[in-house]
């Protein structure tokens, strides 16, 4: 123990100004992370403004039991897991192809021009990606429409459609950052040993097999660390996005987690129900992180921790 304190002191004092450039860094997480774990036990109360959060009734679990025995929590789960594994299932591999295919383009200026395109969807507002969808779909106006009713079928009213709703939520998400969430792919791409890639021309392998033998393992520990996090984040559907696309007659496929928090905290002002919702949401993310990092460790030598 006293030779590790040594040691961290000869380091501290060696590299002193790597540590002081850290401490804004650490300095936010306990401020604007740690602290706020405070107010969790807002939870566990019947909360009231007035009398403050320490002085207010404890009720224990009875708001958790509330949420679970309420007839949206179905409907609410569902949604939510539903949406996010159709987004794992579809988001998430296509920046995984998008990046390969952008790094077997030849030519540096079509290249560059098309990661360009893909890139500037993601500077775009939630708002006006979500303007643009409901102009595009528009049963009236709509050019999506037009060309339907042009080839002798009905208009549909896309927005106002359940079963519609994952699909234009999940493919306009992935429309605006998908381009955006191959950047990493790309670089892990670039750091390749190119002399791989030689040998494998050497003997005759085609580009197909060389995607498939060096390519996509040599990027597999990134794709494994951004699989574990994307797990992580799957009872997190989002707000924006969800609240912008939803509406009375779509409610049914698109309330989630986050809108339902949303309502019950904000616009009934419920907020010890609302963080009860919000924790139990947290917890179900940190604990699905943890099982999917603990099968990567088991699976291969890839994990968070």
């Amino acid at each position: 123990m006293a030779s590790t304190l040594v040691l961290a002191r000869r380091s501290i004092q060696k590299y002193w100004q790597f540590y002081l450039l850290i401490i804004p860094v650490i300095a936010y997480f306990v401020i604007f992370q740690y602290v706020p774990m405070y107010g969790v036990q807002i939870a566990f109360r019947e909360y009231n403004p007035v009398d403050g959060l320490t002085r207010s009734p404890f009720v224990g679990f009875m708001h958790f039991q509330r949420f679970f025995r309420s007839f949206q929590f179905r409907r609410v789960i569902v949604n939510t897991v539903g949406i996010s594994l159709y987004q794992l299932g579809v988001a998430f591999p296509a920046p995984i192809i998008l990046a390969i295919l952008l790094s077997e383009l030849r030519s540096n200026k079509f290249r560059k021009t098309m990661q360009m395109l893909t890139y500037a969807p993601h500077f775009l507002s939630i708002v006006v990606v979500v303007g643009m969808l409901t102009t595009m779909l528009s049963p009236r106006t709509g050019i999506l429409n037009h060309a339907l009713m042009a080839l002798g079928f009905n208009s549909i009213f896309f927005m106002a459609e359940p079963h519609w709703f994952k699909t234009l939520f999940v493919f306009s998400a992935l429309w605006q950052n998908g381009g955006w969430a191959s950047i990493i792919y790309i670089a892990a791409i670039a750091g390749i040993d190119p002399n791989l890639y030689e040998a494998a021309i050497v003997d005759g392998a085609s580009t197909f097999k060389r995607i498939v033998h060096i390519t996509i393992p040599s990027i597999m520990p990134t794709i494994v660390i951004l699989l574990i996090l994307q797990c992580g984040q799957i009872m997190n559907v989002g707000f924006e996005r969800v609240f912008l696309m939803q509406n009375t007659i779509n409610m049914p496929a698109s309330d989630v987690i986050s809108t339902f928090v949303y309502r019950a905290g904000l616009l009934q002002a419920q907020i010890s129900f609302a963080s009860a919702v919000g924790l139990f949401n947290s917890v179900i993310n940190c604990c699905l992180l943890v099982i999917v990092n603990q099968i990567a460790r088991k699976k291969g030598e890839t994990s968070l921790f």
